[in-house]
């Protein structure tokens, strides 16, 4: 689930480029588009445009039901009760993720000196 900088200045994102970002089938978004509310993606004819809020209600979801094994029943509890308490720790859990990729890139970067 790593981002591109660059990507960062569009306003809309694929539905294919909103699968790469979390490493899922575009099947699995569609679902989870029709089981959660707060997956809204713009529709143009046959193709999503997915905004940024999009992809963080997806990175939630995804946190609840990939991350931490929940069920869809139980991830939508969850995020009735406390959508917050799971916005926070998802974006906790992704910037460790991104702390941990640069951990390992350096940890090779310094194998490869020695």
């Amino acid at each position: 689930m790593a981002y591109n900088a660059n990507k960062d200045l569009k306003l809309f994102y694929s539905i294919s480029e909103v699968a790469k970002m979390f490493d899922v089938n575009e099947s699995l978004l569609r679902y989870w588009e029709k089981e959660f509310p707060i997956i809204s993606p713009k529709k143009a004819g046959h193709s999503r445009q997915y905004r940024k809020e999009d992809i963080e209600n997806i990175r939630m979801v995804y946190y609840l039901v990939k991350e931490k094994g929940m069920t869809l029943a139980g991830a939508k509890q969850r995020l009735k009760q406390s959508k917050s308490a799971v916005a926070s720790d998802s974006e906790i859990v992704r910037r460790l993720k991104v702390v941990r990729d640069e951990l390992a890139r350096m940890r090779q970067e310094l194998d490869y000196i020695t």
